[in-house]
């Protein structure tokens, strides 16, 4: 079969390195693609933007299954899009996306379907937001409510740093659209991890669980990015917690949205606060998490193709994902300055120095004269396994020691809740 893969980085890297392992699988496209795909699968200079022009293409090329990696067309539609023209993708349509599209709307959902998570009030007007916050006391979040590339959260430890972040979303626009509404919560005291599963609209199937790392410095500290590494399985996730966010927090999102008409195939990522109350939502995603979609994908035994068909059309097997008795690490390799300004272009070298048990997917890469350079403020994802997740790390630290371009940077402390676990 032939599959067609939207999407740019690393996670559309991590996923075509997976499905090419698929018996199914004779070709793979992807499309835009980056420097690091196109050595695995044949890049298509169409932008996840241009629908038109995908569908057309997967229509040429006797496409058997899309694969939507980010959100951004997931919430436009794109996959509507393809079901409009007969063709399959594997991801939820508009309607269910907006579970991330608008945080307003998945807290509106999960308080009526009596989903854990933080209390909250709305905002579309920066002077009432103002307001409300002068009669609160303690730590606060403010979130954009629309999508900002995971980066639209402000984490306030006073009425001052509030004010401040209004200003910065509301009035200064820095997250453009996404900010028009805010959402002022109650701050969740605990620990983050990431639960990723496949649905089909009834049923769903559970990935093992991640930790993120979003803030760009080490010891958690510093502005929030897109993701600065990742590993599985997450300790603070226990097989007690795990069977709880299974019947408590996936299982009504599924059985509500289809009450709501908005019957959800695809990933549904669960992004949870572990607090003393237990597991509560923080936020939800309709794709697959990156960097943690580069941990997760190693210790996937089953045929990621498999499940993909299965969700895509609603017939998803009762049966438990089959995952490798391992750890697995992925540490992001940024340019310098990231998440704020940086420089592209820099040549990459020592990529064909990586021992064979270190996988590296590109992010913000492309081919420049025959060369591989940066060409976006997450660059590369270093990712290994391990009997241990020391093993694992050590195995990608290593690795990054060999790879240099100038001003690169990563956090040398990914995993670090974990060890205090053991």
């Amino acid at each position: 079969m032939k599959v067609l893969v939207i999407g740019s980085g690393g996670r559309e890297h991590a996923l075509i390195w997976k499905i090419l392992q698929s018996p199914y699988v004779e070709e793979v496209y992807c499309a835009p693609g980056n420097g690091g795909i196109g050595e695995l699968a044949q890049n298509v200079p169409i932008p996840e933007t241009d629908f038109k022009k995908l569908v057309q293409f997967a229509d040429r090329n006797f496409i058997d299954l899309t694969v939507v990696g980010p959100e951004q067309p997931l919430v436009a539609g794109l996959v509507d899009v393809f079901r409009d023209h007969g063709l399959l993708a594997f991801g939820p349509d508009a309607k269910a996306a907006e579970l991330e599209g608008s945080k307003e709307f998945a807290k509106v959902f999960m308080h009526k379907y009596g989903i854990p998570t933080a209390s909250c009030q709305v905002f579309d007007k920066a002077k009432d937001a103002v307001h409300y916050i002068h009669g609160l006391n303690g730590p606060f979040v403010i979130k954009a409510s629309g999508l900002a590339a995971g980066k639209g959260v402000v984490i306030c430890k006073t009425r001052s740093e509030g004010f401040d972040g209004i200003n910065m979303i509301m009035k200064k626009k820095a997250f453009g659209k996404a900010g028009e509404t805010i959402l002022i919560e109650e701050y969740l005291a605990g620990e983050e991890v990431s639960v990723l599963a496949l649905a089909d609209g009834e049923r769903c199937v559970m990935l093992p669980a991640a930790q993120d790392h979003k803030a760009v410095f080490e010891g958690d500290t510093g502005p929030n990015t897109g993701g600065m590494g990742a590993y599985a399985p997450a300790p603070v996730l226990t097989k007690k917690l795990r069977d709880l966010v299974y019947e408590s927090i996936l299982m009504p999102v599924l059985r509500g949205m289809k009450k709501e008409g908005r019957e959800y195939r695809g990933v549904l990522y669960a992004g949870l606060m572990i607090t003393d109350q237990g597991p509560k939502v923080l936020e939800f995603n309709c794709r697959f998490g990156d960097p943690e979609i580069q941990a997760l994908l190693p210790l996937v035994k089953t045929d990621i193709v498999d499940l993909m068909l299965e969700s895509a059309e609603g017939r998803l097997k009762n049966k438990p994902v089959d995952i490798a008795s391992l750890h697995s690490a992925c540490v992001i390799m940024a340019s310098g300055g990231y998440p704020g300004r940086y420089r592209k272009g820099k040549i990459i070298r020592g990529l064909d120095q990586v021992p064979r048990d270190v996988w590296i997917f590109h992010a913000g890469t492309k081919l420049s004269g025959g060369k591989i350079v940066t060409s976006g403020g997450r660059v590369l994802g270093v990712t290994s396994t391990g009997e241990t997740l020391s093993e694992a790390l050590d195995r990608v630290y290593g690795a990054m020691g060999r790879i240099t371009f100038d001003g690169a940077y990563y956090r040398r402390d990914i995993g670090h809740r974990a060890y205090k676990r053991v």
